[in-house]
């Protein structure tokens, strides 16, 4: 009989903080020869200054397979609950909702 060897397993804690998650609705992607760094932005309408919320640097390779995963991930949702449209193809108000600016 042939014994197989345990898969190596990888344990992945998460603490309270991280697992609430924050949200972002811009994410601003920079390179050099030796990393990819994504800010994710939350942006709110009306306020002149966002922050940054959360800095992700990866290696090139590393930058790669997130693409893929992504890309990989995109086509099962749009599997189950159709396409997602671009935001281009939305028609947002100018306001997003909130109180008209005027000049």
């Amino acid at each position: 009989m042939d014994a197989k060897q345990p898969e190596n397993q990888l344990n992945i804690e998460i603490s309270e903080e991280i697992a609430e998650g924050s949200y972002a609705n811009l994410a601003i992607i920079t390179h050099s020869h030796a990393e990819f760094v994504i800010d994710f932005v939350n942006v709110m309408p009306g306020t002149p200054k966002s922050k940054v919320k959360s800095r992700i640097i990866l290696t090139p390779q590393h930058a790669k397979r997130l693409m893929k995963a992504l890309t990989e991930n995109i086509h099962k949702y749009e599997s189950v609950n159709g396409a997602i449209k671009d935001l281009e193809e939305i028609q947002l108000p100018l306001n997003f909702g909130g109180p008209t600016a005027q000049a």
